[in-house]
């Protein structure tokens, strides 16, 4: 929560919807410094280390005057925070300061209420999809900046247009805020953040046990579907990664519903394992499928014909993607590449097939199943994404928000994948699809 604060003798104290917590503080300022006041919820950018590097903002306490893009020219800005909307916001000048590293106070980027709206004419359509992009560059430049000030985020709303309206004038006027000259001050009183030593990573794990054949003595074989669950953003409080990943732990949580109930009963169901993973650590190079599939047993990795992971499949229209990284001739990922086209075919969808191989000497991975590979189990990474995202690129973003995500993409993403599973359960079996193990009917 983030404080403005008048100092120029104005008593008038703005309008505040929040928290009673957050409105007697207010209050108490207003009584003790006899001044107005505006509370706004505020959002950190991120830190983190990268091979011992700093990124992001190490700082997050600000007791400076506020100013917009209108201050004075000269204006000495080393104990003042801008104030920048991003719906006018100059990126060159932006990029400037963080890269040349010029003096600043803070900056505190405000997000227009348009990156919100659920329906809206081509106008809002277009507007929205120009803010996506420029948000989309402004959060790559600061996630992998260094920058020696607090960086926030905040939404538009009536209480901090006033203040910015008022600090506008003041700066079109040529007398930057001061002590004595007044204006707005931004209060954010807390503690300078501390480094997480050893991040917490927490994997889920579920398990549908196949049928034997009576007299079959042999281990079934395990058919694994996984998805990380976990996002990547500027500001961690806003990002939500509706697409990435959140539409694969959808989609994977569909699909464990729909075989449990086949599983549930004997006549339905397969001869194969189900092991389903949620797992930690996505956008920080899948170290929590690392973990978790160190963690198995040597019977059950070699249980394991294939793993298929879901990633970002809520924002495709007419084709997914099947990332491999072992050659389109291994005879596993031709089954799995053939289930998915027959039952994509018969659905009217389309699936490529993109093959790329590992780079041992590099320890960061690119996708999901480059950690199984890398442990010698086939694997392979559905997708609306026909490319692997750069690092900490396209995996959640402020942008990433469930009005991006399309609900159809995952229903047709889940169909494709259970049908493909079904049907190479009704091969395995001798017994037709659509006789045994037709999902339509769940």
């Amino acid at each position: 929560m983030a404080t403005f604060k008048k100092s120029g003798g104005l008593r008038e104290l703005l309008e505040s919807m929040y928290s009673v917590i957050a409105l007697l503080f207010i209050l108490v300022a207003c009584v003790e410094l006899c001044d107005a006041a505006a509370a706004v919820d505020v959002y950190r950018l991120i830190q983190y280390d990268m091979s011992g590097s700093p990124f992001g903002s190490r700082f997050a306490a600000l007791n400076h005057h506020a100013a917009s893009l209108r201050f004075p020219p000269g204006a000495d800005l080393s104990r003042t925070v801008l104030i920048i909307p991003l719906r006018e916001m100059n990126m060159t000048f932006v990029r400037e300061y963080i890269t040349q590293k010029k003096p600043l106070g803070g900056l505190l980027f405000l997000l227009p209420e348009v990156l919100s709206f659920k329906h809206g004419g081509n106008k809002q359509v277009y507007e929205k999809e120009k803010m996506k992009k420029l948000l989309a560059e402004l959060e790559q430049l600061l996630v992998h900046s260094n920058i020696p000030y607090p960086v926030y985020f905040a939404f538009e709303n009536d209480d901090i247009d006033t203040v910015l309206t008022e600090i506008k004038k003041n700066d079109a006027m040529g007398q930057p805020a001061t002590a004595t000259t007044g204006g707005y001050k931004l209060v954010i009183p807390t503690a300078e953040p501390k480094k997480v030593a050893s991040p917490t990573i927490t994997n889920i794990q579920g398990w549908l046990s196949g049928l034997k054949a009576d007299g079959d003595a042999n281990q079934l074989p395990t058919i694994a579907i996984v998805a990380s669950y976990d996002t990547f953003g500027a500001a961690p409080a806003l990002s939500v990664g509706s697409d990435s990943n959140g539409s694969g732990i959808v989609a994977l949580l569909e699909i464990a519903r729909l075989f449990s109930l086949l599983y549930s009963n004997p006549k339905t169901r397969g001869r194969y394992n189900l092991l389903f993973g949620l797992t930690s650590g996505g956008p920080y190079n899948y170290n929590g499928t690392q973990k978790w599939l160190r963690s198995f047993d040597q019977r059950l990795c070699e249980s394991i014909d294939y793993a298929i992971c879901l990633n970002s499949i809520g924002s495709w229209d007419n084709e997914l993607w099947i990332h491999v990284s072992k050659p389109p001739e291994n005879a596993y990922i031709k089954q799995i590449f053939e289930g998915f086209s027959n039952v994509a075919e018969e659905l009217d969808l389309k699936v490529g097939l993109k093959h790329k191989k590992i780079n041992i000497s590099n320890p960061r991975v690119a996708w999901e199943h480059e950690q199984f590979s890398r442990l010698r189990v086939t694997a392979a990474t559905l997708s609306g994404l026909s490319v692997a995202p750069e690092l900490f690129e396209g995996t959640g973003s402020l942008f990433d928000g469930r009005q991006y995500v399309n609900e159809s993409a995952i229903s047709r993403g889940v169909k494709l994948v259970a049908e493909s599973l079904a049907a190479c359960f009704g091969r395995a079996q001798g017994a037709p699809r659509c006789q045994a193990y037709h999902l339509g009917r769940l």
